[in-house]
């Protein structure tokens, strides 16, 4: 292949990758589109409230015991990472806003052994209740589409939600949730 023509196609790549490049970064961008609300099914609330489960002694509680307060009910796991990590930060939060009316509860999707492990070795202060998979579809019908952990569902004293939140909860962010949720409608 002679000189001129590997010129030449040198200069034919180089013009296509510049004419490649323009094209993708210079087309208009659009802007992202905010994250879909997260909205429960009708009756998910209610159902999450006539719940049972058992907790760490074996011993059926009812989350209806918690009505009228301000319910922070958190699905989570002692394998989940951001869930371990929120934890101890809802045990202090809990603590601070018990006497104001509200009450977290953990809803574990994992052994009782493994979660009263979990318990002592964190000093968490709010129940801890055992579910199984099937909570995850109720969790679903509360907004967690992706069936994910944590997940986490801040119920009004009525029963009705406040905010629903896939995800970690920043410290500053939960209180917010909280006081807004403790005010009179």
């Amino acid at each position: 292949m002679s000189k001129a023509v590997r010129h030449a196609l040198l200069l034919i790549a180089v013009s296509t990758c510049a004419a490649m490049a323009g094209y993708f970064f210079g087309r208009p961008k659009t802007a992202p589109l905010p994250p879909p609300a997260i909205i429960p099914a009708m009756d998910a609330p209610a159902r999450l409230m006539a719940l049972t489960l058992p907790d760490l002694n074996g011993q059926p509680q009812s989350l209806a015991q918690w009505k009228g307060k301000v319910l922070v009910i958190n699905f989570w796991a002692t394998w989940c990472a951001p869930c371990r990590e929120e934890m101890p930060e809802f045990s202090r939060i809990s603590a601070k806003y018990a006497l104001n009316g509200v009450q977290f509860v953990g809803i574990s999707i994992d052994s009782a052994d493994k979660v009263a492990e979990f318990q002592k070795e964190m000093q968490i202060n709010y129940p801890l209740l055992i579910s199984n998979l099937e909570s995850l579809d109720l969790s679903s019908d509360l907004g967690n589409r992706a069936k994910a952990l944590p997940f986490t569902v801040i119920l009004r004293p009525d029963g009705s939600p406040q905010e629903i939140k896939l995800g970690k909860y920043a410290t500053a962010d939960l209180e917010k949730v909280i006081l807004t949720a403790l005010q009179p409608r």
